[in-house]
């Protein structure tokens, strides 16, 4: 298993003291939500996610709470994985993603927790992340997307 990210690795760290744990875990929650919802979830979550699909719950709140603030790769079908590598990950831990989330929200590295955990925050950044998904499919499905 891969651990892609953590909640914890963000508020564990240098975080702003204004701001809730589950800041933190935002940015990876609009991922893992994406994910969640193209069709790359795994079967140990597909039973899950049903407050996501209706929207009952927010993306960072189903990271925090169904997810256990983890982003792992027991998370995700192979699909979802591969694209997770190379979106998410990056090569050298430079993610391609969390450039276009802060471009999106024109943010900055320290201020990324400040973006709130909205359904109208995740439908900006899911054209994004759908439009990323369609270019590396078409690309031929690299290793890392530069």
């Amino acid at each position: 298993m891969t651990k892609y990210d953590d909640a914890d690795w963000h508020y564990g760290g240098t975080f702003p003291d204004d701001l809730p744990n589950e800041a933190g875990g935002t940015h990876i929650g609009m991922f893992v939500a994406w994910c969640m919802l193209a069709g790359f979830a795994s079967e140990d979550i597909a039973d899950e996610l049903e407050p996501l699909e209706s929207r009952e719950t927010t993306p960072g709140a189903f990271l925090m709470d169904v997810l256990d603030e983890k982003f792992v790769s027991d998370d995700l079908t192979a699909d979802g994985n591969a694209f997770a590598v190379a979106y998410y990950a990056g090569e050298n831990d430079d993610s391609r993603y969390v450039d276009d989330y802060l471009a999106e929200f024109d943010t900055t590295a320290e201020e990324i927790y400040r973006v709130e955990d909205t359904w109208d925050v995740y439908d900006r950044i899911a054209d994004r992340i759908g439009d990323r998904f369609h270019a590396w499919v078409e690309a031929g499905r690299p290793l890392y997307l530069a």
